[in-house]
């Protein structure tokens, strides 16, 4: 079901793309935007594992530290018949993970301290587990393809309002002024909101995968009241909020109109779903 939402939030985020870019830029803003969003979101798609190390302050994490982690990922990633991925330790007390690459071949996983303190072996299996699907899913790449769509856009925005405030409007009449003023407004907005509902929808399968990848997702679902449980209580994390949607919870402040643009689904609604496989 999610996968098959995500497809349609994919293609959704092409005809926004077509259709208000074609407004703002025409046909040939359309192409030049996508290939300079398209050259960008490349080469972080091709470096994913390391910037996202970099931007989390994330050090590699031996066997001789967390023989316990090594075990539980060893055995996962065969159960989801996948390399062992590279592992990391977050230097933060708020429980949390996440999982970033390009691939399979060239994958990381990275734990927080405050997770390995928190949580109990079947929780830390859950959220192994649930990172591990990312990485079968390769949520990386389609990650990716929404960014270089929601990238162009908001690279044609700018390119419409520089042409409206110097005379260079593509719609000379009045009527086509307001429509490519609409566009320049709403484009970027609708773009976002569609790729943070892809986000979205990508953690309900990875929580799903995830499951089956552990054989428990009660793990998952304890781990993730628990997690939730001290966020509500606990500062957000010192991360950067570029790096934020990767984290398996939102690890800064959701509350008010943040909530409208969160990558993470309602964390009550996972535990809901999560307990409701049989």
């Amino acid at each position: 079901m999610h996968r098959t939402k995500t497809f349609l939030l994919m293609f959704s985020l092409i005809i926004v793309f077509m259709f208000f870019g074609g407004m703002i830029a025409g046909e040939d803003g359309i192409v030049m935007a996508f290939i300079f969003a398209l050259a960008i979101n490349f080469i972080s798609y091709w470096n994913s594992d390391q910037l996202a190390i970099k931007m989390t302050k994330s050090q590699p994490l031996s066997e001789a530290e967390a023989p316990e982690i090594y075990r539980i990922v060893r055995r996962l990633s065969q159960n989801a018949e996948l390399p062992m991925p590279e592992l990391y330790l977050t230097p933060s007390n708020q429980p949390n993970a996440f999982a970033t690459g390009r691939n399979p071949e060239h994958a990381a996983v990275a734990v927080t301290q405050g997770l390995i303190n928190l949580l109990n072996e079947d929780e830390l299996e859950g959220v192994i587990a649930h990172e591990l699907a990312h990485v079968k899913n390769r949520d990386t790449l389609i990650s990716t393809m929404a960014a270089v769509m929601a990238g162009a856009l908001a690279f044609l925005a700018r390119m419409g309002r520089f042409r409206m405030i110097f005379g260079g409007r593509r719609n000379n009449n009045g009527a086509g002024a307001l429509l490519q003023l609409v566009a320049i407004i709403f484009a970027p907005l609708a773009a976002i909101l569609i790729k943070m509902a892809i986000s979205r929808s990508r953690e309900y399968t990875a929580d799903e995968t995830g499951g089956k990848i552990s054989g428990n997702p009660e793990g998952l679902a304890s781990a993730l009241e628990k997690m939730e449980r001290y966020s509500q209580g606990a500062q957000p994390m010192q991360v950067n909020e570029a790096a934020a949607h990767m984290f398996i919870l939102n690890p800064l402040s959701s509350k008010g109109m943040a909530k409208l643009f969160s990558s993470h689904p309602p964390t009550a609604e996972r535990i809901k779903k999560l307990r409701q496989v049989k």
